[in-house]
């Protein structure tokens, strides 16, 4: 009877049993009965007031959407005063405590418990991290039975996990240290502050309810960078705890009653209200994961997620550092997708023995310095090369002439463009007052659909004369991809995308018209989608592989192919994060020598906010990189976990976010 209520109240709308177990998570005693009276009323919501939304799992939710913060850069809302500051006022006490986990050393993850992943990797254990969180929790209520105190050591916890698996105590809890060394790192906000405090001569101390014991917790801070401490304090072995107040309690009768203190932590209830209850000044640290909760995106895969989220959340919040807003929309939302674009063009190039490595302007500049940053072993491999749509069409117009035209031509038709600034968009004004005469038509007449294809017909019959235009830009980039590609006979060309046609042209024009054999295979970040006019325009070099996506296609990913809308400038988005500073490539021309040299447009203006994207995607990639080495399984960042972030930023929610975007963008010449 009680197993089948229990499957009604709990178990039958996956909902309902993910709150309700979040919410006992952690209760222990009589506090136990708020979870029963929230089942409660989790029922009543979904079945009487007929609240559905009650039902719906918030660990897989659809496509999420969070308010992101638009009136300045996320991170300025967690600047602190200087470290040395801080210290300055916590001196005039007597003695400082300090937490442990989330205020002087950080884990790398959005949740403590993703640490446990890790371990289970090392342990070769499937569901480990689970089974580490259940047995620390009854390892707790055993305690408490047993003891009246809820305070365990890993002792305590894998004794129990041994006995109730296979696994060795011993091997496990090395596994447990090992992790936490490698893993954790200093927060630079407060170590600067206790190198501060220590100049000052002050006494600082170590305060923290924790399952490691003083020893483990001295060996922990001092190799993530801390000199000793005055003295530990840690529930494990005392028995008391900061939660209770009791471990605040002996703190003062072990020091002295009569003296000052202070205490800075993470935990608003432990560290601050119970802090102060009891005497101390309390200084509360915002966790920087509570922080960074509402901006960060969920629906990514659980070790991707959690390690993405725990670096964005210490990088921006720890206090330390104000960054502007294009440096923070490179970090967070471009340093993921760029270091996992390199790793799938790394796995492609191992897998396939490509001796070329072509990172096309101006979109390859920042994926060329994280590749070689990643993969210094290959930057031999490595070119950044000119090449642009409208060098593809120019010197691919004799085999893709239908693609000419749609180009300059009817992509363009009703949008206000005269027929002078069309044909020297081409690069054939010699040709404009023929065609004007030919036709009674003025160079300032607009290209409208009625005659449009009078000027593709004249086009046509002046064929050879269009490509004769080009012919010296045709020599001028053969002698330019010749040195680029000697001696290789596979390659790959690297770009944004979206429809694929510049790696498609380039390998027609490089082994059909140059003849330097080599064959060239495109890989892009993303496709056209179904909201583009031409949606299958090159899904047989998909199929066939000449065309290979990261992000999305028609047969990976389909919900974003299907959720990407060029439309809604989803495609400028994307592009703002990779674009140079430089200007856009123009074409190959042959100076007075008759070598070639490659045209640009002049620099972008405010090429410094463009900078700034860089040094954010670059920062981002420096710690992940630095990260990765640590973690195992290296994994490798998915195209879908690559594109999670940047669907908030293009969620209806966030249109104020996105309007600041744009302006950035229109300052950048981009929109």
């Amino acid at each position: 009877m009680v197993d089948r209520l229990y499957n009604f109240l709990v178990n039958r709308i996956p909902g309902i049993k993910e709150k309700y177990e979040n919410k006992k998570k952690g209760l222990k005693g009589f506090r136990k009965i708020n979870a029963w009276f929230y089942l409660v009323y989790l029922n009543l919501s979904y079945y009487v007031f007929r609240n559905k939304k009650i039902g719906e799992s918030e660990k897989f939710p659809g496509y999420e959407s969070k308010k992101l913060y638009s009136d300045a850069s996320e991170s300025s809302c967690s600047k602190l005063k200087s470290p040395e500051l801080f210290a300055k006022e916590l001196s005039k006490y007597d003695i400082i405590s300090f937490d442990v986990f989330d205020t002087l050393i950080f884990r790398p993850f959005s949740s403590p418990t993703d640490l446990f992943f890790q371990i289970g990797n090392k342990l070769n254990y499937m569901d480990f991290k689970q089974i580490r969180i259940e047995t620390e929790r009854r390892a707790r209520e055993i305690k408490y039975k047993e003891e009246s105190h809820y305070e365990v050591n890993l002792e305590d916890i894998y004794s129990l996990i041994s006995l109730e698996t296979g696994i060795s105590k011993e091997m496990a809890i090395e596994a447990e240290l090992e992790t936490e060394c490698c893993l954790c790192f200093a927060n630079q906000y407060m170590q600067r502050a206790v190198k501060e405090l220590k100049r000052l001569h002050k006494k600082v101390i170590v305060t923290s309810d924790m399952y490691l014991n003083k020893n483990q917790i001295k060996t922990l801070l001092f190799k993530c960078g801390y000199d000793d401490f005055d003295n530990y304090y840690v529930s494990s072995d005392i028995k008391k705890s900061k939660s209770s107040g009791e471990l605040f309690e002996y703190i003062q009768k072990q020091e002295g009653l009569n003296l000052s203190y202070a205490h800075v932590g993470d935990n608003y209830h432990s560290d601050f209200i119970q802090a102060k209850k009891h005497g101390f000044f309390a200084h509360h640290y915002p966790n920087v994961n509570e922080v960074g909760a509402a901006y960060r995106a969920c629906d990514m895969s659980s070790i991707t997620g959690g390690v993405y989220r725990g670096l964005v959340n210490v990088h921006l919040h720890n206090g330390l550092c104000e960054y502007t807003k294009e440096y923070e929309y490179g970090y967070i939302y471009g340093g993921i997708f760029v270091v996992g674009y390199c790793q799938m063009i790394h796995r492609y190039v191992a897998e396939n023995k490509i001796d070329k490595i072509l990172f096309l302007a101006r979109d390859g500049d920042v994926l060329i310095k994280v590749y070689k940053m990643m993969y210094p072993d290959e930057s031999d491999k490595c070119e950044y090369v000119y090449w642009s749509r409208l060098a593809a069409a120019k010197l691919g117009a004799k085999y893709f002439k239908y693609d000419y035209f749609r180009r300059f031509l009817y992509h363009k038709v009703n949008q206000g463009y005269t027929i002078n600034q069309i044909m020297k968009s081409m690069e054939l004004e010699d040709m404009t007052y023929d065609f004007c005469s030919s036709n009674k038509l003025s160079a300032q007449t607009k290209l409208t659909d009625k005659n449009v294809d009078i000027l593709k017909g004249y086009l046509t019959e002046n064929w050879e004369s269009v490509l004769d235009c080009y012919a010296d830009q045709m020599e001028a980039g053969r002698q330019y991809y010749k040195e680029k590609l000697s001696g290789a006979k596979k390659a790959v060309a690297v770009d944004i995308g979206w429809a694929g046609s510049g790696a498609i042209v380039l390998d027609y024009v490089v082994n059909n018209i140059w003849n330097l054999n080599c064959s060239i295979v495109g890989i892009i970040a993303g496709t056209n989608t179904c909201h583009n006019a031409e949606p299958d325009a090159t899904e047989t070099f998909l199929q066939s592989g000449k065309l290979v996506s990261y992000l999305y296609s028609q047969r990976e990913n389909r919900d974003i192919w299907k959720f990407h809308n060029p439309g809604k400038l989803h495609n400028l988005y994307w592009e703002m994060l990779l674009g140079s500073p430089a200007g856009s490539f123009k074409g190959f021309y042959l100076d007075s020598s008759n070598k070639y040299v490659c045209c640009c447009k002049p620099p972008q203006e405010n090429s410094d906010r463009i900078s700034q994207i860089h040094e954010g995607i670059m920062n981002f990639a420096k710690q992940y990189i630095d990260l990765a080495d640590k973690l195992s399984p290296l994994e490798q960042i998915s195209g879908r976990d690559a594109y999670a972030p940047m669907i908030l930023v293009q969620s209806d929610e966030n249109r104020d976010y996105i309007k600041s975007i744009c302006e950035i963008m229109d300052e950048m010449n981009v929109v």
